[in-house]
């Protein structure tokens, strides 16, 4: 392909609502389906056909429950809640693709680096390794608590735990078993050999894991690795590890800001900047003419719930927005929540104060990025101005109704980007990897991760 490519993931959770608090109320909207495993066969068919690259699943593990001091607006509105798991709808959506990948998003704060690397190895395998980890490190205190902790651990603390989670989930992904340590033998009666698969030794901080990995390599060994922090430590985390960053930004000039950043910083850690695809959030309302896109647009809005936007960004910044005056500009707070959520509303632009009221509306159509009504051609322009402008390298699309809004996407501006040759050709790589870099399926040489590859061990013996 010649010239930029549009990376394309579809943003979707496991529950009722996503990025929207209140369309779950729109009568073309069917995201309360999400219980139903065809409703993710069917998505996962659309995106196929579309040639999207990856659907990016979040998740949280908790209620919002700061704004008013409880969960009861979280619930009214069906704030990413009620939610399921995410990675339970993967093999489904897997056996009716080839090559959709699946971004998938989990804690390190909250689960066990040993039993964790086992359920990505599994998926690696069942989707053939077409599988990524977001890593998160958990804003939500609710969450916390209901694990056993009596408080939510400290922010920059979270991240060293995920620094040493990394490390034990490395060392099992690409340090225990050795390339060919499967032999199926069956005159010698062996189907593993036991001198290829190692103990990885690791004694911490924070864990202990003496032993080996329980699976056999995988495609990819580890997932392709997506981080979506962007504080100070999130993104100095992000330059290291992550090939997938997504962003959600409100204009281009603050997305350009955090996406030079992190290309910087990448360089500390040896990586060259393009090493690292970076996805922004995005919102598309289409129609075949701007009057209809327009019109769409001023219909959504009146499903917005602004209890259901208050309550998703207190969760998020963990600042309770029903003390202040809707007519209040927001203050910078530092606390352990999401501190770039903050700093995006109070610091990253000094020409813009946002109210309370204008944060609700804001937030409530499309959360902390851009939504753009037009026709597939302005839609288009729009995301390419954002590619040459902001320098990002792709997009997570989210929607506004589900599954329209990505079913319009796919019939509508779809063709657009790729009569622009901007999307992938047919027949790309099956691994996610190899998808997204064209480099192979496994971590590049120079990752972090790979110091821990068993090739390395051993040449060191």
């Amino acid at each position: 392909m010649i010239g930029k490519r549009i990376l394309l993931n579809a943003f979707v959770m496991n529950c009722p609502g996503n990025q929207s608090p209140g369309l779950w109320a729109h009568p073309e909207d069917r995201s309360h389906c999400y219980k139903d495993l065809n409703h993710w066969i069917e998505l996962a068919k659309t995106l196929e056909a579309a040639n999207f690259d990856a659907v990016f699943l979040a998740d949280v593990l908790g209620p919002y429950d700061v704004y008013k001091g409880n969960r009861d607006a979280c619930l009214r509105q069906a704030v990413q809640s009620p939610i399921n798991d995410p990675l339970l709808v993967i093999p489904a959506m897997a056996s009716v693709t080839e090559h959709l990948g699946f971004g998938v998003t989990a804690s390190v704060t909250h689960e066990h680096p040993y039993t964790f690397a086992r359920r990505m190895s599994t998926l690696d395998h069942l989707t053939k390794g077409r599988v990524g980890w977001n890593i998160v490190t958990s804003y939500l205190k609710s969450a916390s608590i209901n694990i056993g902790l009596k408080e939510q651990v400290e922010h920059d603390e979270r991240y060293n735990i995920a620094e040493e989670y990394l490390e034990v989930c490395y060392k099992l992904w690409e340090g225990s078993w050795e390339d060919d340590a499967i032999v199926r033998d069956i005159e010698k009666k062996m189907f593993v050999d036991p001198d290829k698969v190692h103990d990885i030794k690791h004694i911490g901080d924070y864990f202990t894991v003496p032993g080996a990995h329980l699976c056999e390599p995988s495609p990819q060994r580890t997932p392709v690795i997506y981080q979506a922090g962007l504080s100070s430590r999130g993104s100095a985390f992000a330059a290291k590890h992550a090939e997938g960053v997504y962003v959600s930004m409100p204009t281009i000039p603050i997305a350009k800001k955090y996406v030079e950043k992190i290309r910087s910083q990448a360089e500390t850690y040896g990586r060259k900047p393009k090493e690292i695809k970076i996805f922004c959030l995005f919102t598309p309302i289409v129609g075949k003419t701007q009057e209809e896109a327009d019109a769409k647009y001023e219909d959504y809005k009146k499903h917005i719930s602004r209890e259901g936007a208050l309550s998703l960004f207190s969760g998020w910044t963990g600042i309770d927005l029903s003390h202040f005056d809707p007519n209040e500009n927001l203050q910078f707070v530092e606390n352990d929540s999401m501190r770039s959520r903050v700093e995006i509303f109070t610091k990253a632009d000094p020409d813009r104060q946002w109210t309370i009221n204008e944060i609700a509306e804001f937030v409530g159509l499309g959360g902390i990025g851009p939504v753009v009504a037009g026709t597939p051609e302005a839609i288009a322009d729009e995301m390419e101005k954002w590619i040459d402008e902001a320098g990002v390298d792709g997009f997570n699309i989210t929607y506004a109704v589900m599954p329209g809004s990505f079913e319009e996407f796919a019939e509508l501006v779809i063709p657009v980007l790729q009569e622009r040759g901007l999307l992938r050709e047919d027949g790309a790589s099956k691994t996610l990897r190899n998808n997204l870099f064209g480099d192979g399926d496994q971590l590049a040489d120079h990752h972090p991760g790979k110091q821990f590859s068993w090739k390395l061990q051993a040449a060191s013996q």
